[in-house]
């Protein structure tokens, strides 16, 4: 499995960004899918993820109510829509793919991770 994220970018705080993460395979549909970030200097962290059919979603503390994570399984691309953006999420955000749907907050879980794309807040 490939994943490839997108849709990071310099944006100021306030404003909304959406990623994307395609992926490569017709095994999407199988996997809950997750999105961590890692900040300069930080560990990565969970963010939000969602399990295989959509029934179950966690977020981060910190995102909650101003991330939504989404799945389009006829496209194979996993979402975060992220509005309200604070200087404190700026980081690398990856996309990852766990086929043991394992539980979804833990990051050793997930088998497979896009490249990672930036998101910078600025104040």
């Amino acid at each position: 499995v490939q994943l490839q994220a997108s849709g990071g970018g310099l944006v100021q705080a306030g404003d909304s960004l959406r990623l994307s993460c395609t992926t490569s395979g017709r095994t999407f549909s199988r996997y809950n899918m997750g999105w961590f970030r890692q900040a300069p200097g930080k560990e990565r962290e969970f963010v939000a993820a969602i399990t295989w059919a959509g029934g179950t979603i966690r977020y981060a503390d910190s995102v909650k109510g101003r991330f939504t994570i989404s799945r389009d399984t006829a496209k194979s691309t996993l979402y975060l829509q992220m509005n309200s953006l604070k200087p404190e999420d700026t980081a690398v955000y990856y996309c990852a793919a766990d086929r043991d749907r394992g539980s979804l907050r833990i990051i050793t879980g997930y088998d497979y991770w896009g490249q990672g794309t930036l998101v910078t807040v600025s104040s």
